[in-house]
């Protein structure tokens, strides 16, 4: 991605982000996909609306929080787009802080040269569907042999991890759902993320309802023999 690392946003405190800890939650600009119902639109969209936080705001931040912080979740947008995300997590290590990241899984160059310099404590990876409706969810052209590469990386490293899914019936079946499942199997853990039409990038979706809590514990039911945790966010 052209351009500097840009924060644009910043949650001083989260309980829920960062499984077992608490967290920072910083946002970064720019998403290279452009899933209709994602719930960051403006990130992903027009960042430059956003004000851009300066490193050494942030910095000087986690400088003074280093007691009641245990580590950072970075996400987006999409991270892994910024060469310069190594050097920045470098720099949040330094610190003495864990360091989670979200990701597509798009970039699995990044996600692998992260995990070999030992810089991640955890890494969650959005699945946007099965392999053969990942384009309809993501909204884009999509180089699968990415996702896959992703997906093995995350599975093989000794880095704690796990797999998520937003899913909402406009795009995703529940043939789908449990095609991931099998797509999947083995995987340490595997969250599916009930859908919120507050914001959504493509507006029309704001119309649209996610499943039912008694179908999404149907599915967890499904898919729990091919993880070894199975849970749902709502």
């Amino acid at each position: 991605m052209a351009g500097r690392l840009e924060i644009k946003g910043l949650q001083k405190l989260s309980v829920i982000d960062y499984p077992g800890r608490t967290c920072a939650v910083v946002f970064l600009a720019g998403c290279n996909f452009r899933c209709p119902f994602c719930q960051n639109p403006g990130l992903v969209l027009e960042p430059e609306k956003h004000k851009t936080i300066t490193e050494d705001y942030f910095f000087k931040f986690l400088q003074g929080r280093k007691k009641w912080l245990d580590g950072v979740c970075i996400t987006g947008g999409e991270p892994t787009l910024y060469p310069e995300l190594i050097g920045f997590v470098r720099k949040i290590k330094s610190l003495g802080f864990l360091v989670k990241l979200d990701t597509n899984g798009s970039n699995p160059e990044m996600v692998d040269d992260l995990i070999k310099e030992k810089l991640l404590d955890y890494i969650s990876m959005d699945i946007k569907s099965s392999p053969d409706g990942y384009e309809k969810a993501a909204g884009v052209k999509v180089n699968m042999k990415k996702i896959k590469s992703s997906v093995d990386i995350i599975r093989k490293s000794d880095v704690d991890y796990e797999f998520r899914s937003t899913v909402l019936p406009r795009i995703h079946s529940k043939e789908d759902i449990i095609k991931i499942g099998e797509w999947l199997k083995g995987s340490k853990r595997f969250f599916l993320q009930d859908f919120r039409n507050e914001k959504t990038i493509d507006p029309g979706f704001q119309k649209e309802k996610g499943f039912e809590k008694k179908e999404l514990e149907e599915l967890k039911k499904i898919l729990r023999s091919c993880f070894e945790e199975v849970g749902i966010r709502t």
